[in-house]
């Protein structure tokens, strides 16, 4: 469970412009404006400092360098379901961020353990002694 188990963005936060896709598409794809470009910036944003500052450091390609996620959905055909997915993967990016990485604890292994690899290393050590030339005294 994250610790932001609900975050809501501000439709004024978000910024939304429809572009026209690339590819395919006939003669319908140069008249209508279908693709949507979403850009969001981080640092002006309502998020949480530290949620903010995990996100900026998150390593995607997505995000410049100014703190600005840009998300291009072309996928579907029309405007609305591109929209929808635009905003659907900013929140799975911001969903990424907020999930806080469990503390790793450092441990030794155990007297046994090391016994056992001490002995396997003699054992390994033994079985190439005896593979080596026979000298004569």
């Amino acid at each position: 469970m994250s610790q932001f188990p609900r975050i809501a963005l501000c439709e004024d936060e978000v910024e939304i412009s429809a572009i026209r896709a690339q590819g395919a598409g006939g003669q319908n794809v140069n008249k209508v404006s279908n693709a949507v470009h979403l850009r969001f910036d981080v640092r002006a944003s309502s998020l949480p400092d530290d949620l903010k500052s995990r996100l900026l450091l998150l390593r995607d390609q997505r995000i410049t360098e100014d703190g600005v996620v840009v998300i291009k959905a072309q996928q579907h055909r029309s405007l609305e379901r591109n929209r929808t997915d635009a905003l659907t993967r900013l929140r799975e990016l911001i969903a990424r961020a907020a999930e806080v990485p469990a503390v790793r604890r450092p441990t030794r292994p155990s007297s046994t353990a090391r016994k056992k690899r001490v002995d396997a290393k003699v054992k390994r050590g033994l079985v190439k002694v005896q593979r080596a030339r026979v000298s004569e005294y």
